[in-house]
């Protein structure tokens, strides 16, 4: 039987025909759904129930970890209301319909499936990957200089600032023993702009042309752009691929992101970012070394960007 969705009929001027469940939400605090009308158009709801959480998959079902998603699901909000609207289509991001706020949250977005974003990839190609990193080009492109007001102050999931637990378990070393140099350094930037946050594959959706719209935005917030990147890379090559095609596709990201700001900041902001990729991949792997010492992505390109960090911290 389906809820009462009497708000979503009154959104959508149609009665509520059938719900697909889409997915759960990590650590149970959720789930997303698909909700079809009887017009035959679709919607994407983001349910957001903190009564309903489970225990975190890893262990780390804290009043830290609560505090931390909590928030989260409040940013995205304010990021659906606020900055994502400043997006052209080209730089897809699924539209907002209506925010329902109070102890259930609910999101009523675009259904992107509907716009023929209905691919969903577990690998990419080069190429595929190139439309990507084109894609968080404009993305960042698009705020640089902007202040993340109503969004994390300082984006990504894994900042230090909300990951004291993870810090405290590291076994000790130069990324522990030099973690808030290194997120000083990221924070302390000349270009900021604001990042996606949790750019991982899973959180791209593709047309069959290849077209590229993002989704889940819980940790947007400011920073610098490397963050997005590095992390975007880290989820769709092998430590030897990252290796073999690293340069090729970071001539990529800057070609894209220098057709879009300003010609008077392109080559110090290139060079800013580019020297600060391996310092934002130090950050991430200090984060994974506290929060899964065993991770895949402890390999050997992820730790040689460490060394290339240390060489400018030295």
């Amino acid at each position: 039987m389906l809820k009462d969705y009497r708000w979503v009929e009154e959104c959508c001027g149609s009665k509520v025909a059938k719900e697909d469940l889409v997915q759960e939400l990590w650590s149970g605090y959720g789930c997303l759904k698909r909700i079809h009308l009887y017009n035959g158009s679709s919607f994407i709801l983001k349910e957001i129930n903190f009564a309903s959480v489970q225990d975190h998959p890893r262990g780390w079902a804290t009043n830290i970890s609560d505090e931390r998603k909590r928030k989260s699901y409040q940013i995205e909000q304010n990021w659906y209301e606020g900055l994502s609207q400043k997006l052209d289509d080209i730089t897809k991001v699924p539209a907002l319909i209506y925010n329902q706020k109070g102890d259930t949250i609910a999101l009523l977005l675009e259904d992107l499936n509907r716009l023929h974003f209905d691919q969903r990839h577990r690998s990419l190609n080069l190429d595929g990957i190139k439309r990507v990193l084109e894609w968080l080009a404009r993305f960042h492109a698009t705020f640089i200089g902007v202040e993340p007001e109503g969004l994390w102050p300082i984006g990504t999931y894994w900042h230090l600032d909300t990951r004291p637990e993870e810090y405290e378990i590291m076994q000790s070393g130069w990324l522990k023993e030099n973690a808030r140099r290194i997120d000083e350094v990221l924070n302390n930037a000349t270009y900021k702009t604001i990042v996606h946050g949790d750019a991982k594959l899973a959180n791209f959706c593709f047309s069959n042309e290849m077209d590229v719209a993002a989704v889940d935005f819980q940790y947007v917030g400011g920073g610098c752009g490397m963050k997005d990147v590095a992390y975007f890379l880290s989820s769709c090559l092998s430590s030897n691929d990252s290796i073999r095609y690293e340069s090729e596709l970071l001539a990529c990201y800057f070609e894209e992101l220098c057709k879009h700001i300003s010609d008077e900041i392109t080559d110090d902001l290139e060079e800013e970012w580019r020297s600060l990729y391996p310092v934002a991949w130090a950050d991430f792997i200090r984060f994974l070394q506290g929060w899964a010492p065993d991770h895949y992505k402890l390999n050997e390109h992820s730790l040689r960007q460490v060394e290339r960090a240390k060489a400018i911290f030295l």
